[in-house]
């Protein structure tokens, strides 16, 4: 049995205050390096072996999987990095506290921005100096391919082609891989396997560094899937993820 572990990110700084993240750099606040530490002793625990990892360009998911391999004692292992596993764009609603958002524009809006598969929020403007034609990191992407803000419908489209052309075919070499990056990049890649719906991919909600596994067999269909540790506290974190921008 071959396995995929996704995991989000540990809670960021952003996260804590409620905001609208998307690309913005933010790193993890003291309880999201505790969370990450804690998933990583989890799947330590479990006896999780990886051949290797992927993460997005963005810092807090970047120092989750460092957090996550110090605690397996896998420093070691190969890790790929790509702007294609980054955090669905916000646009314009970056930095701004979602129940404030919600308070101005109503709930039912604000959950189409965060929930929908293909309401996009208003677009950063071309000159506004959080484009990501002006980060470095991005420098060697091509700018049409670089987004000003994104639907869930665009970070698939933006991820998947990662997923299936360097990801999975790894499978066939490794036992087991490991994949932290973002609630939407994950929750894109996450309909692609279960064959969510686009009216019921808003019902999923991803909590922070909980190892989510999926389970595939030797010609890399998937069977399986589950998350690891105590399914009341999965749940718990689940409704939480939900609740974020209500009045």
């Amino acid at each position: 049995m071959k396995r995929i572990v996704l995991l989000r990110h540990g809670e960021s700084q952003w996260n804590r205050e409620n905001r609208f993240t998307g690309w913005t750099d933010v790193d993890l606040s003291d309880r999201g390096r505790t969370e990450a530490t804690e998933a990583g002793e989890l799947l330590r625990n479990e006896g999780f072996r990886f051949g290797k990892a992927y993460t997005s360009y963005l810092k807090r998911a970047v120092k989750t999987l460092d957090l996550v391999l110090g605690a397996l004692d896998q420093d070691w292992i190969d890790v790929a990095k790509s702007w294609r596993l980054n955090e669905k764009h916000y646009g314009a609603l970056q930095g701004l506290n979602k129940r404030e958002t919600a308070e101005k524009y109503g709930e039912e809006r604000v959950y189409e921005w965060r929930r929908s598969y293909d309401v996009a929020p208003e677009p950063l403007a071309a000159n506004d100096p959080r484009n990501p034609r002006f980060d470095l990191r991005y420098k060697g992407i091509p700018e049409a391919e670089l987004p000003l803000t994104e639907s869930l419908s665009q970070t698939v489209k933006r991820t998947l082609p990662y997923w299936q052309c360097e990801i999975l075919p790894e499978l066939a070499r490794c036992d087991a891989l490991l994949v932290v990056a973002h609630g939407n990049s994950l929750r894109g890649i996450v309909k692609h396997l279960k064959g969510i719906s686009d009216d019921a991919i808003a019902e999923l909600n991803l909590p922070t560094a909980m190892p989510y596994v999926f389970e595939f067999d030797e010609g890399l269909n998937c069977v399986g899937d589950y998350f690891l540790g105590d399914p009341g506290k999965v749940a718990a974190a689940m409704a939480a993820v939900a609740a974020q921008g209500r009045k």
